[in-house]
């Protein structure tokens, strides 16, 4: 068995990244396995039907995000197939190397889309791709809106994000993106949360929030504190069609993704991104990306960062350093590369643990590591899974990332006890102090549900599933996006973000009907919006005849 190393070779001020044959991997990082599945199973309330494939298979539930908290580890798996129970997943973090079952995050309340009685204006989650937390202990879930992405790609709501306080396990914030900003086949599958600007007595709700859009390629940006919304692109966030075929082993697959890949250097100000079927990794300034939309015949300054030996998903970045991760498919490799002192490193190479790494994260929360989630994806594709084997791991390499700091500003939202004295119930021990700096936003949500309250989690309406479970249906999501949505016209419809949108004729409800706002913050009326080229996130209904002053 021949052993794989990644020469750097820097020509021209590019990193080009080869494989060479009969090199044994060097370097002192010692990986250890955190956590490993043969497949994922879930600890369903009484009411779910687990029994049926049409709702829990799991061989089509694939694991794409990662993020480390305190005590907890939070897993994205969104609903590429049909058979997915919940899209956003917790396991104790005090143990290493064990199986553990995944419990749906917060309850199970949150995923009725599972079994399709869900409504878009309900606070819960239809497809999670990537998690991230804040330094003020918050989970951001990225809510694609796509249920079966790899079968038939029905939207069932629009898109939107989550946030959740980690102290309370409650919904605070829910943004919800303008049409604008969303094509008729986007998929949105990262996030990078950047709080290089954000004030620590703003509690985290001032950050620049950058998204990709995988299918219909593109960077949607969230500036948090305005309530702002825009979208660039840029050809490099195409997928290249000479990369449309990835092989990891002796398995090859096709799969024409986009932009997908995220990292971010905070110290540069600069955000790393990659498509799947490409083997370049680009860079943009955040300083563009706030700029707003751009003007017409205006290019986003998009720069060529290196090239790698095979395509990559998952990448990653330290946050003090400038070091960046990456994970060459075929190399079942991952290596780490310094852009500013030129130094290439394989921090890691397993022929079995590190097939497909779908996130790279390097958490705050535990100092100097980076954090790895493989999943062998591509025998989910193919559909030849071997459920004997271990098919989705979390790994972990020390010492390889230097922390940002952030935390320490922050401190008074971490939990008293260390982390590793956390693990399940525990979190909730007398001993750990509990500050929300948040006020109530209102109405009370529902309790969580468990397995031993005999109060139905999925089937409210007490009738067979299969017959009337399925008669609710997302008039708000379906209408949104599928009729008002713009047409795909790659490369044409480059840059065109959104339009100018007239002023408010009143005040906006904190809480509205179906399909309002949850949470919407207060605009600055005096705010100059770079020419009207942003606006706001929702708009009241207009009156057509003031608007065009007719009479």
């Amino acid at each position: 068995m021949h052993r794989w190393c990644l020469l750097a070779v820097v020509c021209s001020g590019v990193l080009v990244a080869i494989a060479r044959p009969g090199q044994a991997v060097g370097g002192s990082h010692k990986m250890e396995v955190v956590k490993q599945w043969n497949l994922l199973n879930f600890n369903f309330p009484w009411d779910y039907p687990a029994a049926s494939k049409e709702f829990y298979n799991p061989e089509n539930v694939v694991a794409t995000g990662l993020e480390v908290g305190y005590d907890r580890i939070f897993i994205a798996t969104p609903r590429l197939f049909s058979g997915v129970p919940a899209t956003v997943s917790s396991i104790p973090r005090g143990t290493n190397g064990d199986s553990p079952v995944l419990q749906a995050y917060p309850d199970w309340t949150h995923h009725r889309a599972a079994t399709k009685e869900y409504n878009c204006s309900d606070i819960g989650l239809v497809s999670v791709y990537r998690l991230r937390i804040d330094s003020c202990n918050r989970l951001w879930a990225l809510d694609a809106g796509v249920s079966r992405s790899l079968e038939d790609f029905e939207v069932t709501c629009p898109p939107k994000i989550l946030v959740y306080d980690l102290h309370t396990d409650q919904v605070v914030r829910r943004i919800d993106f303008p049409p604008e900003v969303v094509r008729r086949e986007s998929l949105y599958t990262n996030l990078i949360v950047d709080e290089t600007t954000s004030r620590p007595e703003n509690n985290c709700d001032d950050v620049f929030v950058y998204i990709t859009d995988t299918v219909a390629p593109g960077i949607v940006v969230y500036d948090s504190g305005k309530d702002l919304t825009w979208r660039v692109s840029h050809p490099a966030m195409y997928p290249d069609p000479d990369f449309a075929e990835s092989s990891i082993l002796e398995h090859r697959f096709t799969l024409m993704d986009g932009i997908v890949g995220l990292a971010f250097d905070m110290e540069a100000g600069i955000v790393y991104f990659q498509p799947l079927a490409t083997d370049r990794i680009f860079s943009v300034t955040t300083a563009a990306l706030r700029a707003g939309p751009l003007p017409f015949g205006k290019d986003l300054p998009v720069k060529l960062v290196g090239r790698k030996s095979s395509q990559g998903i998952g990448l990653g970045a330290s946050p003090r350093g400038g070091t960046i991760f990456y994970a060459p498919l075929s190399e079942t490799a991952v290596a780490s590369w310094n852009p500013r002192t030129n130094e290439h490193q394989i921090l890691a190479q397993d022929q079995e643990k590190i097939q497909f790494a779908a996130d790279l994260r390097t958490p705050d929360r535990d100092g100097t590591a980076l954090y790895v989630l493989t999943s062998k994806f591509h025998r989910f594709f193919l559909k030849n899974l071997d459920a004997n084997e271990f098919n989705t791991r979390i790994l972990r390499i020390d010492g390889v990332a230097i922390p940002s700091g952030q935390l320490a500003t922050q401190s008074h939202l971490r939990p008293t006890v260390p982390y590793d004295t956390l693990h399940g119930n525990a979190y909730y021990h007398p001993s750990v102090v509990l500050p929300v700096p948040y006020k109530p936003l209102g109405p009370v949500l529902p309790p969580a549900a468990t397995t031993s309250n005999p109060l139905s989690v999925f089937n409210t309406q007490n009738m067979p599933f299969g017959h009337g479970l399925f008669t609710k249906q997302s008039t708000f999501g379906h209408s949104t996006i599928l009729q008002q949505g713009k047409p795909s016209q790659p490369f044409f419809a480059l840059n065109n973000g959104e339009k100018s949108f007239p002023p408010s004729l009143g005040s906006r409800p904190q809480y509205g009907a179906s399909g309002s706002p949850i949470f919407v913050p207060k605009l600055n009326q005096n705010f100059n919006d770079l020419n009207l080229l942003r606006y706001r996130k929702s708009v009241p209904a207009l009156n057509v005849a003031s608007f065009f002053n007719i009479v």
